[in-house]
């Protein structure tokens, strides 16, 4: 097999199988982009106008010139609704199918801008592949090639399908930070679907090994080598099992402390030229920071978020005494049931709720089941609050109240109906001091942060 490459400085030393390309000579080689990726930048119009199902086949097609190859993965964590895709032919024998943990094993190979050519596992089977990183996001999206041969290909010859690519990469991560209202609703929909069959999968397979090695460690049968072996090899594929569900479901979903972070440093971006202070209300533990959400959730509450920051940047200009916003407060607190973001800023507070109409807040809320509120105090500031459901529209709630304890509810159900803290104690014959520490596990339980919303929920579900 002929593996040897050419550059500008001439031949090149055979490429062992592990070779890879470093981002910054890729980034280099893309000096000649405007002789090599004319055709493609159609290519990439005609990938992105695609439907979801379509993208790799036009993907494919693009690329088989450049790159011959039988088959096509990509892996894109960012994307909810479908971050893992696979086209073309089995990578292995009949049956076999190309994993998300196969997949990201091999990313860990490949620099992030860059590329990594070798023989890879995929289906089962050890295949020659060529791997595509894009650095346009964070984690990089990844382009998986089943080659059709074992040849190397050169830096020149990567360039076209690293542009290509990236270009794709970026129009992904534009719908994600920026989704319209279709997108969104796709996304709860697939997203809550993915998770359910991935439970399922899990629930299904788990029982199956777990009753098998309940048959295989019954001492009472006989050949015991055969048996350990098989013991063995079920105990490793019930954790393989497991491995596999909890990559699956981290592709669809974020902790919410790193959301967060992720949104913070957007706003940092927006708001460092214009000289605007920007604090943050950071969520520790007790505002669920580790807390897994929907991707799904994640990314319209903080578009909703850059939108409102653009709105009242933008839309009030100069308050009656010359104010214009100089500083925001921007925080979050997961609840027990939605995520609660909130924006203040110190401007001259001339916005209605009407004035978000151009902002498209409805439109980007309402497939979620989602709904903010704005209130606007002339020469004070504004604040908008945006609240958004944690599982999908139609799902059947979860009564909040099941994680109280029995004392914890005769204090919710007097602080129902409207008595004070004094008044609760000696009710209840307890102290107030005790009192306030079971308003406070209740407030944290529920994931509220008022008396009046306690009291709501209780009166919801029947507490009061």
């Amino acid at each position: 097999m002929d593996t040897s490459i050419l550059s500008e400085g001439g031949p090149l030393p055979r490429c062992p199988f592990g070779w890879f390309w470093p981002a910054e000579r890729t980034a280099d080689a893309r000096g000649r982009l405007t002789t090599l990726v004319g055709m493609d930048l159609m290519a990439a119009v005609n990938v992105m106008r695609a439907p979801l199902v379509e993208t790799l086949p036009r993907l494919s097609a693009a690329l088989a010139g450049t790159i011959p190859h039988r088959a096509l993965a990509r892996l894109f964590p960012s994307c909810a609704h479908a971050p893992f895709q696979v086209y073309g032919e089995s990578a292995g024998g009949p049956g076999s199918a190309i994993t998300t943990a196969e997949m990201a094993a091999l990313g860990a190979l490949v620099p992030a801008g860059g590329s990594w050519q070798g023989r890879g596992r995929l289906g089962g089977t050890d295949v020659p592949v060529l791997a595509l990183a894009s650095n346009i996001a964070e984690p990089a999206p990844l382009l998986v090639f089943v080659r059709s041969d074992d040849i190397c290909l050169s830096a020149e010859q990567l360039v076209p399908a690293q542009a290509l690519w990236d270009l794709l990469s970026a129009h992904g991560e534009g719908l994600r930070t920026e989704p319209t209202s279709g997108e969104l609703a796709v996304s709860r929909a697939a997203a809550a679907a993915r998770a359910a069959a991935i439970s399922e999968l899990v629930d299904a397979h788990g029982a199956a090994l777990t009753g098998l090695l309940g048959v295989l460690r019954d001492r009472a049968l006989d050949d015991a080598d055969a048996r350990a072996r098989t013991v063995d090899l079920a105990i490793t594929a019930l954790g393989e099992l497991r491995s596999q569900a909890e990559l699956d479901q981290a592709l669809v979903e974020e902790r919410a402390g790193d959301a967060f972070q992720r949104l913070a440093d957007s706003l940092r971006r927006i708001l460092r030229a214009r000289k605007v202070r920007l604090d943050l209300g950071k969520p520790g533990a007790e505002e669920g920071a580790d807390r897994l959400l929907p991707a799904d959730v994640v990314n319209a509450a903080s578009a909703a978020i850059r939108a409102t920051v653009h709105a009242l940047l933008e839309d009030q200009g100069h308050g009656p005494d010359g104010r214009r916003v100089s500083r925001f407060h921007v925080s979050w607190k997961v609840g027990a049931s939605d995520l609660r973001a909130t924006v203040r800023d110190d401007g001259p507070g001339t916005l209605s709720r009407r004035s978000f109409d151009t902002r498209r807040l409805v439109e980007l809320l309402t497939p979620l089941g989602g709904r903010f509120e704005v209130d606007a105090v002339p020469q004070w500031g504004t604040t908008v609050t945006v609240e958004i459901p944690l599982t999908p529209l139609g799902t059947p709630r979860h009564d909040p109240l099941t994680g109280l304890g029995a004392r914890e509810l005769e204090v919710l159900g007097q602080l129902a109906r409207g008595r004070r803290n004094r008044d609760i104690s000696q009710q209840l014959h307890i102290s107030e001091s005790t009192v306030k520490f079971h308003i406070t596990k209740i407030f944290d339980k529920l994931g509220v942060s008022s008396r009046g919303e306690a009291a709501a929920l209780a009166h919801e579900w029947g507490a009061a």
